[in-house]
């Protein structure tokens, strides 16, 4: 009988695994938190897969660096190198670049991990650039997202540090000469760069304990960081609901797509493992950072044809171009061929950064938007990015402007002078040309709506004349060129108030004005097409 009430008993209990999480959810409440969260409705949309491939790369580089951080050493201290790499073999080197090498050629698949950890580095700052710019064109930092978009920001600016830091780790001749450009950069700081030169470096150039210290920016200070600021922008993300596209059903006050579990979670996990197999694939077949072929630094030789990696080209171009200015102030010399471009770096990295305020302020907006843009239908906005990815592209031709003389066999005094003149002139060329080009875009997306879509059918009138049959748009098309909203220019107002006493003006209401008239005004965006004009149309009195 016993035995009979115990069995009845084990067969009433719930599973184990059910028994745990009950457990669990009895002390953190995961049933309501998953209930809340695991059915949240994300949109579709290609571009949406530039964050994720971000977001993947950076996970592929946290495995990766946990894995080389088991074999490197952070050491300055000298040895003499004798290990399997034969040309080396005899040469004096730091145990930093020593255990690069043993990471290289003795540990098992060391060289695959290597190049697959620098290779999702590249990978995730350019997606996270692209990813930047899809959200800077589509109008998705506007309110709430302005924390949003400054923790993007401060990502992509820790990004390129930590990358600095990173490819400073072997202590090879290539890294070591970006170093050394790095010290002559706090050098030219005016009063402070001394000091600085020798808090960072631990004394004289280039000291005993910088590789240390980067190393420990690079593999805790600066991905501790980079964690937190990640994990905030993801819970924005979710607290805020996604963005979307405007299209058919879609508003400002619901999200059209697929539930977080099972359909997005697993796309999204299918895509993370496509985003390994091709940096993987990358990293097999096109090597990057041959330490073992630049040799190991020594202070009083460069390497030939040393460049920074790409988001890191802006700076040098600037140094590069600019001439060398040397000013002497009171006995102490001030170069400006160094000072300006660490000036002007960062205050075209703040240009990007504030502009969501700047727009916000310009037109008066404090509404929220979930919706996104077109960037035809913001010419003055798409116009500013263009220009500002024209400044940031020219400078990297500066920053490799011997290996443009060399490959194509041109003059570096012609490429140096031609980044001087196109970082000037190119942004405002590429600022005037976006926007007609957006303006036209609006043209024919207005004629589209009232005219229809050219079908390429030519038709006979009665009378002889021939022209093109036009077929009308779907509704869903009409919706999508028609959904965007035209904000009207902020106006001044009158100068006197009711009681007839001048009102007072400041110079902010001002320049505001200004901006919001050269943002929103006539000349500045095309007016959409009203139902009147629609109706006229299409009520047979135009050809169709």
């Amino acid at each position: 009988m016993s035995n009979e009430t115990s069995a009845t008993t084990r067969r009433g209990q719930a599973p184990r695994g059910e028994r745990i999480a009950d457990w669990a959810d009895g002390r953190l409440g995961i049933y309501s938190l998953a209930k809340a969260n695991m059915r949240k409705i994300f949109p579709d949309h290609w571009s949406f897969m530039l964050g994720e491939v971000a977001l993947y790369s950076f996970i592929i580089i946290i495995l990766t660096g946990v894995y080389l951080t088991l074999f490197f050493h952070p050491s300055m201290a000298e040895v003499t190198y004798h290990g399997s790499y034969v040309p080396m073999q005899g040469i004096r080197m730091t145990q930093a670049f020593e255990s690069t090498l043993d990471i290289s050629f003795d540990v098992r698949g060391g060289l695959l991990i290597r190049q697959i950890h620098h290779w999702a580095a590249l990978v995730f700052l350019a997606a996270m650039m692209v990813h930047m710019m899809r959200v800077f064109f589509t109008g998705a930092f506007r309110k709430p997202r302005e924390v949003n978009w400054l923790f993007g920001f401060l990502l992509f600016v820790l990004g390129m540090f930590t990358g600095f830091t990173g490819y400073s780790l072997p202590d090879d001749l290539l890294s070591g000469t970006g170093v050394r450009f790095i010290e002559g950069v706090i050098l030219a700081m005016p009063l402070v760069g001394s000091y600085l030169q020798m808090f960072i470096f631990g004394g004289e150039f280039p000291g005993h304990d910088i590789i240390p210290r980067f190393f420990t920016v690079h593999v805790l200070l600066l991905p501790g960081i980079m964690l937190g600021l990640l994990v905030a922008h993801l819970i924005l993300v979710f607290y805020h609901k996604h963005t979307q596209f405007p299209g058919a059903g879609k508003t400002n006050s619901n999200v059209v797509g697929m539930p977080l579990l099972p359909v997005y979670m697993a796309k999204a996990g299918g895509f993370f493992f496509l985003v390994f197999g091709v940096i993987s694939v990358i990293a097999a077949v096109a090597s990057i950072n041959p330490v073992w072929a630049i040799g190991p630094y020594r202070p009083d030789q460069v390497s030939t044809g040393a460049q920074p990696d790409w988001y890191m080209g802006f700076a040098e171009g600037l140094v590069r171009v600019m001439p060398g200015w040397e000013w002497n102030f009171w006995g102490h010399t001030v170069n400006f061929g160094v000072l300006i471009p660490i000036l002007i770096f960062p205050l075209v990295l703040v240009a990007i950064a504030v502009y969501p305020f700047v727009e916000s302020w310009v037109g008066g907006d404090k509404r929220e938007h979930h919706i996104l843009d077109r960037p035809r239908n913001v010419p003055t906005r798409t116009g500013f990015g263009v220009a500002w990815l024209v400044a940031y592209f020219v400078m990297l031709i500066g920053g490799g402007n011997d290996l443009w003389a060399t490959h194509f066999h041109l003059s570096i005094n012609s490429i140096t002078w031609f980044v001087r003149i196109a970082f000037f002139v190119g942004p405002v060329l590429a600022f005037i040309a976006t926007k007609r080009i957006c303006l036209g875009l609006q043209r024919r997306d207005k004629d589209k709506v009232l005219h229809g879509r050219e079908s390429g059918i030519i038709k006979r009138l009665p009378h002889g004349e021939f022209i093109e049959v036009h077929e009308p748009l779907g509704q869903e098309q009409l919706h999508m060129l028609t959904q965007h909203e035209q904000p009207e220019p902020v106006e001044l107002g009158p100068e006197v108030d009711e009681n007839g006493v001048r009102r007072k003006i400041t110079r902010s209401q001002k320049l505001r004005a200004k901006l919001s008239k050269a943002y929103y005004g006539e000349d500045n965006v095309i007016p959409k097409p009203t139902v009147e004009e629609y109706q006229e149309i299409t009520s047979g009195h135009g050809h169709h």
